[in-house]
């Protein structure tokens, strides 16, 4: 039996298109917040498109590894430019904008700020994962058949 890490996932592939392998694998609470952009939600699994490195045919059980790196740099983006933005627009809107409209609240100005600079974030985090999707290094890889 083949164990587990956060970062290895076990499913069945579906099907095979070129070097990619479409594997459905257990839908975990942990992919509900996902935007990586390679899972497609069904109803108890999820399909991931991984790269086919040990050439597995349509229904075979394959252990699936995203690498760790990966990973954290997907985590970090996706919970990290956000806050990072609500705080930066809060500020400028509080620090910055008041002074160029003092006859509005500087909290009201710093809200509305931080909110369209975390409006922004998801729009770049948006394009980022249409790009992170088409890299190599960004896309899980069918490591293991399993029998």
């Amino acid at each position: 039996m083949v164990k587990c890490s956060m970062n290895e996932e076990i499913g069945v592939v579906k099907s095979i298109s070129g070097a990619l392998a479409i594997v459905d694998v257990p839908k975990k609470s942990a992919c509900q917040g996902c935007t990586m952009g390679t899972c497609k939600p069904g109803d108890q699994t999820m399909e991931i498109e991984a790269f086919n490195q040990a050439g597995a045919r349509e229904g075979q059980k394959v252990r699936v590894v995203m690498k760790s790196y990966a990973y954290t740099k997907g985590s970090m983006i996706v919970y990290g430019i956000p806050a990072v933005m609500l705080v930066l627009g809060a500020v400028i809107g509080k620090e910055i904008l008041s002074g160029f409209f003092p006859a509005v609240d500087s909290d009201v100005l710093s809200a509305v700020c931080g909110i369209i600079a975390l409006f922004l974030s998801f729009l770049i985090i948006k394009s980022w994962t249409a790009s992170a999707g088409k890299k190599v290094e960004t896309k899980p890889v069918v490591e293991e058949i399993l029998h």
